[in-house]
């Protein structure tokens, strides 16, 4: 069984190339949907069987993709027949670059096209280190697309909606350019084959025989993209892709070459079922596989075909099957050893999730319930994060966007039961204060018995930005005795938790200088309440302000939209440090900017309609600085 994913922007008809790809041979396909609009369809096309998976359009889908490109022998980057729609491919011909997997393009929609092929190519070569190379061309009559020509073959088709194309005479309109178009793909050709070189020089004629060797070569070695035209709704260049990737496309004796060592399979798409649990869908890689078999570290359940009901007695490699009642298998790492997970390459793993909210059950009693289910949840999905606020100590559900975080909340209603709430997560905001000061505090109470004594003079001051909080002591005499200097350093930090403005306060140093004690009232208890309050008050007097923090970002943004967003960061109040073309992906540079973390929430919402969803970013904390907005306008942005 060959394994290829298919993948593309929204509105592409990926998902309409995969069904009639999977449709071209007498017999039944199999589909099976899984968590995240994720699919994978079984078919058997010229009496060998096939794997097709789906990953879904848009930014959110590429945390999907990792897995799925992983385990897969060759990929398909389905696009729209746009020139200007080129950049919406720029995010997948980035992640196929990185991974090295054998890509073919397939321009969709080409009975619509109004662009020129060449223009086509030529807008997506833009965002690809390999070259961009047609297999085939257009015939035109009258404006319009009525067929195409193979350039290896020199062969035409005529479409035929919604039936395959028919083998016609090549017209005299079409030979120029399909002989100027065949030049071009055999000199690209020739730069990796010796021999086709030495025949072009002589002006020979090659082989078609040889040229669909070298051609598979190139592919193979992923020195070359070939693109290919069609229609999936019209059924239009579906056999001429399909025996290209019947006979091009590597076994899973190359899928074994990739990784560092043979892992005996791979983790694909998953989901958890209601009264089923968890399923996870498994590429044997290295060995056959029966149930029972070890599979990192534990034994696999039940093996069953994607009907989802037909149990399968053993895996052989390459074969791909559903894993039941197999908890310990997740997609965080998703490339199985029979003991342990395989380290998976740095280009599978999703970017981290900017779209954050709080979230917590809409009943406190299933505040365990919502804690497993997100556990099991994060399993399944590679792309999900679950931390835990630590100003709050609520659950931040971290997502890929706002679709990814419905489909979230939708699983935990619908499987585990779990009704949720959501809202925004307060910034982190902090103070400090701009001069020194200190008070004298004494905290006295007797209510029979024992009673409470404890006597302090602190001091405190302000320290440079990102200092932090530094706890010193100067008193002489044993005026308040060593041991209960950590209860009096407890008091300042419980102060300091929580200062003037509601906020806790950081940059500043407290230093005990004097105080009393008894030697029967004192107390650890006693010298915590003073220390507390006594900071309390001097800090009241030190003229506190507020630090927001700001974040160093970095966006990974195509070249064509680096210079729309300076006006978006320097509207959201940020500093644009500059931008750089991206040192390893073509077509992309590197947005460097400081932003307050406060514009966090709106730079990930508007970066999506700057840039058509292609860019993201990375952020990290860069420093606290000063900021006399009022605390609750500042909570309020986000």
């Amino acid at each position: 069984m060959k394994t290829v994913t298919i993948l593309g922007p929204s509105q592409s008809g990926k998902s309409s190339l995969a069904a009639a790809l999977a449709g071209l041979d007498a017999g039944t396909s199999q589909s099976l949907r899984l968590f995240g609009e994720t699919a994978v369809t079984r078919f058997n096309y010229l009496d060998q069987d096939w794997a097709m998976l789906d990953c879904p359009g848009g930014a959110e889908g590429l945390a999907q993709a990792g897995s799925a490109l992983a385990v897969s022998d060759a990929a398909v980057l389905c696009v729209p027949a746009e020139a200007e729609a080129a950049v919406l491919a720029a995010p997948y011909l980035r992640l196929l670059e990185a991974s090295g997997l054998p890509t073919m393009i397939f321009i969709n929609k080409i009975d619509a096209a109004t662009d020129r092929t060449a223009e086509i190519a030529a807008a997506l070569q833009t965002y690809s280190a390999h070259g961009i190379v047609l297999r085939e061309v257009p015939i035109r009559e009258g404006g319009e697309i009525t067929g195409m020509v193979d350039l290896i073959s020199e062969r035409a088709w005529a479409f035929k909606e919604g039936e395959r194309s028919a083998l016609v005479e090549m017209p005299d309109s079409a030979r120029a350019r399909e002989e100027e178009a065949r030049a071009e793909l055999l000199e690209h050709l020739s730069d990796f084959d010796d021999h086709l070189l030495e025949e072009l020089i002589e002006d020979q004629k090659p082989m078609s025989d040889e040229l669909y060797d070298v051609a598979t070569k190139v592919l193979q070695h992923h020195d070359l993209i070939p693109a290919f035209l069609g229609s999936a709704a019209q059924a239009n260049g579906l056999t001429r892709l399909m025996k290209s990737l019947r006979h091009e496309v590597p076994g899973i004796e190359a899928l074994s070459d990739r990784f560092g060592e043979t892992p005996v399979a791979v983790g694909i798409f998953a989901d958890q079922v209601k009264h089923l649990g968890k399923t996870v869908l498994i590429r044997a890689v290295g060995e056959t596989l029966k149930p029972g078999a070890d599979l990192m570290g534990a034994a696999i359940g039940s093996l069953v075909d994607i009907d989802t009901k037909t149990p399968v007695a053993e895996l052989a490699p390459g074969d791909v099957a559903l894993t039941v009642k197999t908890d310990h298998l997740a997609l965080r790492a998703p490339i199985y050893g029979a003991d342990g997970a395989i380290d998976t390459p740095d280009w599978a793993v999703p970017h981290k999730p900017k779209n954050r909210v709080l979230l917590s059950p809409e009943n406190e009693r299933d505040e365990a319930r919502l804690s497993t289910a997100l556990g099991k949840l994060a399993e399944i999905d590679p792309g999900l994060a679950v931390v835990q606020d630590p100003l709050s100590g609520k659950t931040i559900l971290a997502t890929q966007g706002q679709l990814h975080e419905r489909r979230v909340i939708e699983k935990l209603t619908e499987v585990f039961g779990v009704a949720v709430a959501t809202q925004p997560i307060p910034p982190a905001l902090r103070e400090t204060i701009q001069t020194s000061g200190g008070t004298h505090y004494r905290h006295r109470k007797q209510s029979g018995g024992a009673g409470q004594f404890a006597d302090v003079v602190i001091e405190v001051a302000p320290l440079a930005r990102g200092a932090g909080f530094v706890f010193e002591e100067t008193v002489k005499g044993g005026a308040v005795p060593r041991n209960y200097m950590s209860a009096v350093e407890a008091g300042v930090r419980d102060a300091l938790a929580e200062g003037p403005n509601g906020l806790p306060v950081v940059d500043v140093k407290v230093t005990l200088t004097d105080g009393k004690h008894h030697a029967v009232d004192s107390s650890d208890y006693a010298f915590r309440t003073a220390a507390k309050a006594a900071v309390r008050e001097a800090l009241a007097g030190c003229k506190p302000v507020v630090l927001q923090p700001i974040d160093k970002i970095s966006i990974h943004v195509p070249s064509v939209y680096s210079g729309g967003l300076m006006p978006l960061i320097t509207g959201l109040k940020g500093q644009v440090l500059g931008f750089d073309a991206h040192p390893e992906a073509s077509g992309w540079d590197v947005f460097n900017a400081l932003l307050p973390a406060t514009a966090e929430a709106e730079l990930f919402r508007a970066l999506g309609g700057a840039t058509r969803g292609t860019a993201w970013y990375e952020a990290e904390l860069d420093h606290y600085e000063e900021t006399f907005e009022p605390v609750a306008q500042l909570r309020a942005v986000e």
